[in-house]
């Protein structure tokens, strides 16, 4: 009888070890694995290889878990009704029943959620051995899953699309930064950080007309004009690269680069006037708006340039996209001595924000996390239009999005100021 109960004992911790390791492999961190793979750790690798061949781990686990479990209550059942009887059956499977519930089950299970990585590789050569040691059985369990789930016409294999691993991804992101999100510094830089990953992963589905610099804001230079007045505009403008214009501002003629332009007049020993300076520019690239950001993003690094022009289906310049525009959509905004800073957003003491009509939704989302959509309209002011159906006076307010929005000033048709409430 002792026997017996010091093999119902080690069996329940055989149980708990499979139980154990079945939470412990199949919630173990796939990414820390692979980087421990990378330096070296053999029982990383030893994970990967076995989450390589999930069914067949999982059926290894399973026939162990199984064998133990109910050798350990037929045991318990025998030594029960020697003792008591017929009544031992009651006994033994209301004792087993808790025994394996709690010590084989829970107990193993609640330890290995709290340390996942660390029990997945102290069991990985473990189940490894007994991998190999069950793959005949396994093997054949295997086969007749399959077999009855073609029969009962189920799809075992339903293939992961591109679409299911990007949700899966941007998933990860969510979870992972959300355990370490807060208000302190450590929050502000885990957002930061959950920002720019979010917005790697939209560089396929954003396109240049979002995020461009729109036309009315563009410095542009009459190509005929004399060359001492260019230089002139020049070096008023805060950019480096000027696109040219002759006759119409559609008619773009060239891109003219300040520093070749230095170059060329600190050379020049003529009339600065006669200077050719749209033999200076270079050739204009011209994209059309429904580009996206990755697609554009591999044409600048093919193309070694920084500066494209962006029409619509018509030929007409709508703005102008750089390689500054589209690293600004990752890491937010890229300011220097020269930028020229603008009070798009400004935090008011009740909470409220006085927010510049053409700021975007997207940064909005991005710096305050904001969830209003940005595929009706790029910017706050267009949002506001696409909503109202109307052209706003000053003073009207709106609810929408779960937002009060404010119109405090219209230039002629465009709102340039607008107050937002959130909640």
């Amino acid at each position: 009888m002792i026997e017996s109960l010091i093999a119902i004992v080690l069996l329940l911790v055989l149980s708990g070890l499979f139980s154990g390791s079945e939470t412990a492999l199949t919630a173990a961190s796939r990414p820390l694995m692979m980087e421990l793979e990378k330096g070296g750790h053999k029982r990383a690798r030893t994970v990967n290889r076995l989450l390589k061949t999930r069914e067949q781990l999982i059926g290894t686990i399973l026939l162990g878990n199984n064998l133990v479990n109910i050798l350990a209550s037929s045991l318990a059942t025998s030594v029960l009704i020697a003792a008591f009887g017929e009544t031992g059956v009651v006994y033994a499977t209301a004792g087993m029943t808790v025994l394996v519930l709690i010590f084989a089950e829970i107990l193993p299970k609640t330890y290995a959620l709290t340390h996942t990585n660390t029990m997945a590789l102290a069991v990985a050569p473990i189940m490894r051995a007994l991998t190999w040691l069950f793959w005949p059985v396994t093997r054949v369990i295997q086969g007749l899953v399959q077999v009855m789930l073609k029969v009962f016409k189920a799809d075992a294999g339903q293939e992961k699309t591109a679409a299911h691993a990007l949700a899966e991804l941007r998933g990860a992101i969510e979870l992972h930064t959300a355990e370490a999100d807060g208000d302190g510094p450590s929050g502000r830089t885990v957002r930061r950080e959950r920002a720019m990953l979010k917005s790697v992963l939209d560089l396929a589905d954003v396109e240049v007309g979002e995020i461009m610099v729109h036309r009315s804001n563009l410095v542009m230079i009459d190509a005929d004009l004399p060359a001492s007045e260019i230089v002139e505009q020049v070096l008023n403008s805060p950019y480096t690269r000027i696109p040219l214009w002759r006759d119409r501002m559609d008619n773009i003629v060239g891109v003219l680069h300040v520093k070749a332009l230095l170059r060329a007049v600190q050379a020049y020993t003529g009339n600065l006037d006669e200077m050719d300076v749209v033999g200076l520019a270079a050739p204009p690239w011209f994209i059309p708006d429904t580009t996206t950001l990755l697609h554009q993003l591999q044409a600048f690094r093919e193309r070694r340039e920084h500066f494209a022009m962006v029409v619509d289906e018509y030929g007409t310049i709508m703005g102008v996209v750089t390689l500054e525009d589209i690293l600004e959509e990752i890491v937010g905004d890229i300011s220097d001595e020269h930028d020229i800073q603008v009070a798009g957003v400004r935090t008011q003491p009740d909470g409220s924000y006085v927010i510049a009509g053409d700021v975007t939704i997207r940064d909005l989302n991005r710096e305050f996390e904001w969830n209003l959509p940005d595929d009706v309209a790029n910017t706050l002011a267009g949002l506001i239009l696409h909503e109202a159906r109307r052209i706003p006076e000053a003073g009207q307010s709106y609810r929408f999005h779960g937002f009060r929005f404010e119109v405090l000033k219209r230039v002629r048709n465009r709102i340039t100021s607008i107050r937002v409430v959130p909640g």
